[in-house]
């Protein structure tokens, strides 16, 4: 794989500091901070093109491309996320520009731990304060203001670094459009924490630590390698590592002397590929990491929890102005859908911009670097959405529809629809009504169609996932042409006016004359317009008329009002003005309430 980025040079850059030092949240100070990026693309004067990359846990500023020395029309590129970033990529470098920066704390050229204290000429070691999330986060940002951008497109980040676009969306909201959190969360859960403890315990008790003043003798990486060991498991899933390496054996040890093999034995050391795979992965991180580096960085993410600081979730996003995009992965153990569920019901609570996607990643954790196909398509969706409102995409049936379901919703309302296909009637709706949209679909290439309308969007089962949706949250669900294709509309239909005070729905009715006669004349399943589908592979599997609809209502405490009756023949219409509308009407749109003498009797 070649890179079309080329060789991407780092840049150091000097914070200017306030008199007295760089202050930090726990009240240490650095005398002078050095910030190393990397920048892919022109950015424009007022930095409205411009996007930063927060990377993850033991990431660096080089995203993308070749570092200097390395050859093009040899090496393979050595971005740790090439294939993301690049002219018609996810993150088009055509369009916007690009930049990265190594995190406080670390160890590729950004002040941290093994830098040079100025008051001792030496490393930091044991001296350097205590950092977190808010203190990386600021560097970042003064990085940016130094380089002349107040504002930006968008703040990006996987994992750790979806973390930190998080913080900076919540404490600093005017500074972006846009934030992408990417296998991520606002808090690591139990499991995770312990993972990190029990890592850190790997380096401290390597004899070789010295409490982090080890740079002028032995370094400690018998410790930093176990904890990258035990790191590594949890970035991939258990499906890949039974797929990768079972339980096969090492084949080089089947030729080894006794001597070998006894020496092995007394170790405990087994003949799996997998403790190979992670010796490699320990001996290859200790070349390029710093094991204070690690502790300094894991506290931080183990410290941070926005809910701790503001309250509750829902308080902290509530600062948020940016549309956030979050993504989660379904081999992902580490940031779990759940996790990423809480987020989102808050943002929905608070009524933020919030869009999601859960992407099938059996891989795991670490699929957010290694498959990105689905991903790359998510993200230039959101990051390209556009503005306008394209009207010829529209057939007369549609606008139809919109005018009738427009006509009911006031100005300024919260609305929700369930089954949105592509956006549209939720963006004419945004335009027209200025109401706040959130849609809520499951097929991913309409969510990316959504997501490129810029609609906020949450990829989601529409049978089950409303049951997550706080109560209330909207002033009218909408449900068009979507109730037929539910496995338990009766379920959905309680939900629906739960989180919403009513309901607008619309659906083919099945007993339009056309249907009947059809049914009658040829003895097969009707095949039109309303019903383009063969009975074999059709997505309508409750087909109702108007009439059943009506004694559905009043089974399930609900009250329906007819607002409009469609018909594309003029029999249709002619039945419709006689009244006969479950006879006439090939379409119907009703507006649906709770049932308020039967909950009282009740």
């Amino acid at each position: 794989m070649s890179s079309q980025i080329g060789i991407v040079t780092p840049k150091d850059l000097q914070l200017a500091l306030p008199v007295g030092g760089w202050p930090l949240e726990k009240g240490g100070v650095l005398p002078e901070v050095t910030v190393r990026y990397e920048q892919v693309g022109e950015a424009a004067e007022d930095g409205s093109n411009v996007i930063f990359i927060c990377h993850a846990l033991t990431g660096d500023a080089h995203v993308v491309g070749y570092r200097p020395g390395e050859r093009p029309e040899v090496d393979r590129p050595s971005g740790w996320w090439e294939g993301m970033i690049g002219p018609g990529q996810g993150i088009d470098t055509e369009r916007f520009c690009v930049i990265c920066a190594n995190i406080l704390g670390g160890c590729a050229g950004t002040t941290g731990p093994s830098s040079v204290n100025p008051a001792t000429g030496k490393p930091y070691g044991s001296a350097f304060p205590e950092i977190t999330m808010g203190d990386i986060v600021d560097v970042h940002r003064a990085l940016l203001h130094q380089l002349g951008f107040k504002r930006i497109a968008a703040v990006v980040g996987g994992s750790f670094g979806g973390m930190q676009a998080l913080d900076w969306a919540i404490r600093h909201p005017e500074d972006m459009e846009k934030c992408v959190l990417v296998a991520s969360a606002a808090t690591l859960n139990t499991q995770a924490l312990a993972f990190d403890i029990v890592a850190r315990h790997a380096i401290i008790q390597d004899p070789n630590w010295r409490h982090g003043d080890y740079y002028e003798g032995a370094r400690p990486i018998a410790g930093l390698a176990n904890a990258r060991r035990l790191a590594h498991i949890t970035y991939l899933s258990q499906q890949v590592m039974d797929d990768k390496f079972g339980r096969e054996k090492r084949e080089e040890w089947l030729h080894q002397g006794k001597d070998f093999h006894a020496k092995a034995k007394r170790d405990f050391r087994t003949y799996f590929q997998i403790e190979s795979y992670l010796e490699y992965q320990g001996q290859k991180f200790v070349k390029r990491f710093d094991a204070n580096s690690y502790l300094h960085i894991t506290r931080a993410l183990d410290s941070y929890d926005p809910e701790e600081r503001y309250g509750t979730l829902e308080a902290a996003v509530r600062q948020v102005k940016a549309k956030v995009l979050l993504v989660s992965l379904s081999g992902d153990w580490l940031f779990t859908r759940e996790q990423a569920g809480r987020l989102v019901r808050a943002c929905v609570s608070e009524h933020k911009e919030i869009s999601y996607c859960h992407l099938y990643a059996p891989a795991g954790h670490d699929a957010f670097l290694t498959h990105i196909a689905e991903l790359k398509l998510v993200m230039r969706a959101f990051l390209t959405a556009t503005d306008t409102l394209d009207s010829s995409t529209f057939n007369a049936q549609e606008a139809e529809a919109f005018e009738a379901f427009a006509r009911q919703i006031p100005e300024g309302a919260r609305v929700l629809d369930i089954g949105c296909g592509d956006g549209m009637l939720l963006k004419r709706l945004a335009l027209r009504q200025r109401a706040y949209c959130l849609g809520l679909e499951r097929d991913l290439p309409k969510v990316i169609q959504a997501l490129h309308a810029g609609i906020n969007v949450l990829m989601a089962d529409v049978d089950t996932d409303l049951r997550y949706m706080p109560d209330h949250a909207f002033d009218v669900s909408i449900i068009s042409h979507t109730i037929q294709v539910l496995r338990h509309p009766d379920r959905m239909m309680q939900q629906l006016l739960r989180v919403a005070d009513w309901a607008l729905i619309a659906f083919p009715n099945f007993g339009y004359l056309g249907m009947r006669l059809s049914l009658l004349f040829t003895g097969h399943m009707p095949h039109t317009k309303e019903f383009p589908h063969q009975w074999y592979d059709t997505p309508n599997i409750h087909n109702c008329t108007l009439s059943d609809f009506y004694a559905f209502c009043g089974q399930f405490g609900l009250k329906a009002k007819l607002l409009a009756c469609h018909s594309a023949s003029w029999l249709g219409k002619a039945l419709i003005a006689l009244g006969l509308r479950n006879l006439g009407a090939d379409r119907v749109i009703l507006r649906l309430t709770q049932d308020e003498t039967k909950r009282d009797a009740s």
